[in-house]
């Protein structure tokens, strides 16, 4: 006797679209997209920030506009872009601040000016009136 496998039906037929995830569309949210990039750029502009002075401004202006693709996109990365203007915002009032200080350090009085100054005491000599002639 020669066993046969039992019949199976036939597989389903695949979604419209192909294999992969199903189509948008109502019950389904839209695929994600990955990382906003700007978020991304956010953050390194904001950790690199100490090697030049526009760094953290750079860093702070992404990351609000990543917060505002992410926001219209669904992307992910809003953790990097909020990382990415508080870094960038604490390293500006940084940098900001030492140049003030900078600034007033150098208008500022200094008592030790220099070398020490050199004091002379002179007697007053009389004048005789053979050599004033």
């Amino acid at each position: 006797m020669t066993e046969q496998p039992p019949s199976y039906p036939p597989p389903p037929p695949p979604p419209p679209g192909g294999y992969g995830y199903p189509p948008p569309g109502p019950g389904y949210p839209p695929p994600r997209a990955g990382t906003n990039a700007m978020a991304i750029a956010s953050l390194v502009c904001s950790l690199f920030g100490w090697l030049c002075l526009i760094g953290p401004i750079l860093g702070v202006i992404f990351g609000f506009l990543a917060l505002n693709q992410i926001k219209q996109t669904g992307q992910s990365g809003r953790g990097m872009a909020l990382a990415g203007i508080i870094i960038g915002g604490i390293l500006a009032a940084i940098i900001i601040g030492l140049g003030s200080l900078r600034a007033i350090a150098r208008h500022t009085p200094r008592m030790h000016s220099g070398a020490p100054a050199v004091v002379m005491i002179v007697e007053p000599q009389a004048v005789s009136p053979i050599a004033a002639a």
